[in-house]
């Protein structure tokens, strides 16, 4: 796996997050080709990670085995143009774009293509994304799909299309909502008399912490909450009110946003 030839279409953030966990994992930058429109960025991730960069995606198609498309959605089809007669016979297509669904990128590509669609999440930077992907192609290009994804975080497969909309919904889009509450601790610390550095190494620290119990301890989520207020207790207090104040309808409602913003995409 690590002599796959591994092109990109669009040198952004979710690609170089990828690439990051890639060159991490012994893949050797010689073996990695972006394509990108803007020659800082070129010249970026050429210093950085030491890959090839190139400004047509024709060129990154023509010298891919494994082709990720990581442009936003409303680009694809304009960035697919051209395209199809560049790719390998055995060409992985790896598309990342949120709500592009594989029908229309066989009717951009052509139905012979080997298509994998991916949701991943930016966690991946860091060695700890959550990727899905669904595939009608063959297992040889599943697997690829796996390795590639594997370098930067976990994986799993749906069986059915229409999951990728609550995936995008709930691992997608989720690290922003993780984020925003981590935003809100901290300056509600800040706010109580912490300072600025002390109050976000707190709510780093604990999303950190909560996160790895959550993976780590086999119990779930609701458990571990559970466990961690007691009667009467502080925690209880701020639960309370966050219950009063509406926030699991708040997150619930995000969520379903999400997946139907997903569905408007595609």
């Amino acid at each position: 796996m690590q002599k796959l030839k591994i092109g990109f279409i669009g040198g952004g953030n979710m690609a170089e997050a990828l690439i990051a966990g890639l060159k991490r994992s012994g893949h050797a930058g010689n073996n990695i080709c972006v394509s990108e429109p803007q020659q800082q960025r070129r010249d970026y991730l050429v210093e950085a990670y030491g890959v090839g960069c190139v400004a047509q995606n024709a060129d990154a198609a023509a010298y891919a085995d494994v082709l990720v498309l990581a442009v936003k959605p409303q680009q694809m089809q304009a960035a697919l143009g051209g395209l199809a007669a560049r790719l390998k016979a055995d060409a992985t297509v790896v598309s990342i774009a949120a709500g592009v669904t594989t029908s229309s990128l066989h009717a951009w590509l052509g139905e012979s293509v080997n298509i994998v669609r991916v949701m991943p999440n930016t966690p991946a930077l860091v060695g700890a994304g959550m990727s899905v992907l669904f595939s009608r192609a063959g297992e040889m290009h599943k697997q690829r799909t796996e390795y590639l994804l594997g370098a930067c975080g976990e994986s799993l497969r749906v069986d059915d299309e229409k999951l990728m909309h609550a995936v995008t919904a709930v691992s997608g889009s989720g690290p922003a909502y993780f984020f925003l509450l981590a935003e809100v601790m901290q300056a509600t610390g800040e706010k109580l008399g912490l300072d600025e550095a002390m109050a976000a190494k707190l709510a780093a620290q604990t999303a950190l912490g909560a996160g790895k119990m959550l993976v780590e301890s086999g119990r779930s989520a609701e458990a571990l909450r559970h466990q961690v207020t007691s009667p009467g207790g502080t925690t209880q207090a701020a639960l309370d009110v966050m219950y009063e104040q509406g926030m699991p309808a708040a997150v619930r409602q995000g969520v379903m946003a999400a997946s139907k913003r997903s569905e408007e995409l595609g």
